[in-house]
């Protein structure tokens, strides 16, 4: 389908030369750098829309606890795409159960309008597949990172770096785990990048429970040397949160699909980047709906 790739505006410039190779895709996962000339007021902020866990089926009147998933998407979209964000990352669990292709085909169709202007980045849960994912946002010109069995890309500005990794484990099955490979990857990249800003999206909770980030410690290890490492934004869950450790801050997105309990949000985040920190609206569609509208600034710790 045309016009799925990013088109630069006058306004925004956001990809180089290679990566303007985003494919009818512009939603599959890739490198996404600023040129040099990148506009004056870039250290001001990045607005980006921050959703999670949308559980799109083929059956777009499939639901859960009285939620409709695709109901719900098509409320969000709209609410997004008014503040005009500059990027959108989807982090996780974009499928309802067992990620079936028909279920990524509704998920495009419903994406479709919003990629024309914005780029849209979406990570992997434990209810995607990564195969048939890549089959309906197919792989680009400009590969994702090269990590052996995992889908791992990073968008990045001037002044600030996203990590968007894979926890994907087994699909439909509630556990995710980075691997070796991917941790590897992460620490020699770490190490080896400059000190800009780095904000790491992941999609599974970062507990020791059987249902959680399985190699979360090892994860921390990894990141714990780095003070670069301003925040790790997760999903999982269906909570919306905010913790801290070894000097990041920890944020559970909440869902826009459902939420697991009466006491969360359901809906999405509207966040605004700076060089110190982050700026995060609760918009809540459902759910409980007492803080929507509510601002929470996070100044970076180090």
């Amino acid at each position: 389908m045309p016009g799925l790739f990013y088109q630069p505006t006058s306004r925004r410039k956001f990809l180089t030369g290679a990566s303007k190779a985003l494919a009818a895709a512009g939603l599959a996962g890739a490198v996404g750098r600023w040129p040099d000339g990148a506009r004056a007021d870039d250290a001001a902020a990045l607005r980006v829309g921050l959703l999670s866990d949308t559980h799109i089926a083929a059956n777009l009147k499939d639901g859960f606890r009285k939620f409709v998933p695709w109901d719900n998407l098509q409320t969000v979209l709209p609410q997004v795409t008014a503040t005009n964000p500059d990027w959108i990352i989807l982090n996780g669990d974009a499928a309802r159960l067992t990620g079936e292709t028909a279920d990524y085909e509704a998920l495009r169709r419903a994406l479709a309008p919003v990629a024309e202007r914005t780029p849209i980045y979406l990570g992997l849960g434990n209810h995607d597949h990564r195969e048939r994912f890549l089959q309906v946002f197919p792989q680009t010109a400009v590969a994702r990172q090269n990590v052996v069995t995992k889908f791992v890309f990073m968008v990045e500005r001037p002044w600030i770096r996203f990590l968007i990794l894979d926890s994907l484990f087994v699909t439909n099955q509630t556990a995710g785990l980075l691997g070796k490979a991917q941790r590897t990857w992460l620490a020699e990249y770490l190490k080896t990048s400059d000190a800009r800003n780095t904000v790491i999206f992941v999609h599974h909770t970062l507990g020791d429970g059987d249902g959680e980030l399985l190699d979360a410690e090892r994860f921390f290890e990894v990141i714990r040397p780095h003070k670069k490492v301003k925040a790790v934004f997760y999903g999982h869950s269906h909570v919306y949160s905010f913790s801290q450790r070894n000097g990041a801050h920890l944020i559970n997105l909440p869902a826009v699909g459902y939420n697991f309990a009466d006491g969360e949000p359901v809906g999405w985040v509207d966040a605004k980047f700076s060089a110190t920190g982050v700026t995060l609206q609760l918009r809540a569609l459902g759910g409980n709906r007492v803080d929507d509208g509510k601002v929470t600034t996070l100044e970076w710790l180090s």
